[in-house]
């Protein structure tokens, strides 16, 4: 007696997709975009192009899942920092120091996976990262605004530009120590402005 039992069609899939999106974003931090091929990603993953093509699209959308969960898992949380009613010097320096630990936590993939990927080649990859980017910006400004209306521009651009900053040195290889110094004297300047 025979029993014909029904199997799917086609090869199975030999990777999980949320494992392969952790291994790519190990691969972007680490070297940067520009620097990562299909090729590196299809080895690190034990694929071949084909079935990265058909899992995932394309570099830069598979780049753009990276980015969803980075922020999600190890970027700065906003939300829960500029929480309403906080003093406002005391949360853009609480996201300044925050940002500094997380850029200077791992020496391999230093800096912040976002905003070295809105300086990429890929328009794809750069027009993802910078979504993100302008929606922390937004998130800083309106948070200033709550109370400072009149300084939310200036401050959230002074923020975010040492965010930037910070992110460039820890890729040079500033250690936590540099970082952390760095973002306790930009906090004192914030300080300052919101002072007169």
């Amino acid at each position: 007696m025979t029993t014909n039992i029904s199997r799917p069609r086609g090869r199975p899939r030999r990777f999980d997709p949320e494992q392969a999106v952790a291994t790519a974003q190990r691969l972007f931090h680490a070297r940067g975009y520009d620097a990562v091929s299909v090729a590196d990603i299809t080895e690190a993953l034990g694929i071949n192009p084909p079935s990265f093509y058909a899992a995932f699209g394309s570099k830069a959308a598979l780049y753009a899942r990276t980015l969803c969960r980075y922020t999600g898992t190890e970027g700065v949380p906003l939300t829960e920092i500029l929480r309403p009613g906080r003093p406002v010097a005391e949360a853009l320096s609480a996201v300044l120091e925050d940002s500094a630990r997380r850029y200077g936590a791992n020496p391999a993939a230093a800096g912040c996976l976002v905003i070295e990927g809105a300086r990429c080649n890929d328009p794809d990859a750069r027009n993802a990262a910078r979504v993100l980017t302008t929606a922390a910006e937004d998130t800083i400004r309106r948070f200033v605004a709550a109370t400072h209306p009149e300084a939310a521009g200036r401050l959230a651009d002074y923020v975010v530009t040492v965010m930037v900053g910070l992110s460039t040195i820890a890729r040079e290889g500033y250690g936590l120590d540099r970082l952390l110094a760095t973002a306790r004297l930009a906090s004192l300047a914030l300080e300052q402005a919101l002072r007169t």
